[in-house]
């Protein structure tokens, strides 16, 4: 009896295998683990200090801890010094830390967006309302609405030392927020560019990152580097299909879309590399870079498997859910 059981539930779980996407990632504070999620709404939990160890076996590649998050698609995860939000249709839930290490998972609150951002107390929250939500992390209060977005809002950055939030959205446009004054300063329409659009592709905004005066955004326009004081493009990185995320790196773009490689990008706007990924499509890209001992790059997408770089020119291995 035990042995038929088990043999079905294997059966049972291939379909759903064979079907997995992996859309977010977020590393532990204390960087010796990684959480993932995915397309039915699930969290893995890794222990990267148990992957990354000289005796790691086959089991080690395993989650220490799979729940159901969510109804649909864990879009978004985030870690702040004590929790992890996740994000899916229609709510946001934190998990402690301390509980999920321990194999134990605890629903905190539920709110109606979908993409979130941390600063200091403020929880930065944008999604299918088109519209940017701040609330206090300590009292649960929203204290403020940035509105301008004409859709749904795909990604968010934070420039800290201005006191700016930056948004990209469906709608094609990159909005640039006083978060003191609830107030959009800018607004770039990154598809009417004729070096960035690509019309095959659309005009929506589904990666952005900050770094000083620098932007860097794509998806349907081609992912370009834009100097934020003359707010124009200086770099048209020539990648195919859609960016879904991208991150700097010291001297670098780090950079995965449409297709089974991360791209290394340099930022005058040549490509330096592009290296081989096990997904055939990419989701999701992070560095681990607060422990010296765990640190690495993870890159998701459209399988089960998350590939892990400790050299970032090539993949050790791959965690799967």
């Amino acid at each position: 009896v035990k042995q038929y059981g088990f043999t079905s539930f294997i059966v049972s779980r291939f379909p759903q295998l064979l079907h997995m996407s992996v859309f977010s990632q977020s590393f532990s504070p204390c960087g010796r683990f990684l959480a993932a999620g995915n397309n039915y709404g699930e969290i893995a939990v890794f222990s990267l200090s148990a992957a990354l160890s000289p005796d790691a076996t086959d089991m080690s590649q395993k989650p220490i801890l799979t729940f159901t998050a969510h109804e649909g698609p864990v879009f978004m995860l985030l870690s702040t010094d004590t929790h992890l939000l996740s994000a899916g249709n229609g709510e946001i839930s934190a998990w402690s830390w301390v509980e999920l290490t321990k194999r134990v998972g605890m629903n905190m609150h539920g709110h109606e967006f979908v993409y979130s951002w941390n600063n200091d107390n403020s929880l930065i929250v944008g999604g299918g309302d088109n519209n940017i939500h701040i609330m206090d992390m300590e009292t649960g209060i929203f204290k403020s609405v940035l509105q301008g977005h004409t859709d749904y809002i795909h990604c968010l950055a934070l420039k800290e030392r201005e006191g700016e939030i930056l948004s990209g959205g469906e709608d094609g446009a990159v909005r640039i927020w006083d978060s003191r004054t609830s107030q959009a300063v800018h607004c770039i329409e990154v598809f009417k560019y004729e070096e960035c659009t690509r019309p095959q592709f659309g005009k929506w905004i589904s990666c952005l990152a900050t770094d000083s005066d620098w932007m860097l955004c794509g998806g349907g326009p081609s992912l370009s580097l834009w100097h934020l004081r003359s707010m124009s493009p200086t770099s048209v990185f020539p990648l195919a299909g859609c960016q879904r995320d991208a991150m700097f790196y010291q001297d670098m773009i780090l950079a995965v879309g449409e297709g089974p490689h991360v791209s290394h990008c340099l930022l005058g706007g040549s490509v330096k590399a592009q290296i081989p990924c096990t997904s055939p499509s990419l989701n999701t890209l992070a560095l681990n870079l607060s422990s010296t001992e765990h640190r690495v790059m993870t890159v998701a997408g459209s399988s089960d498997q998350i590939d892990v770089f400790t050299n970032f020119s090539y993949r050790a291995f791959s965690l799967s859910f």
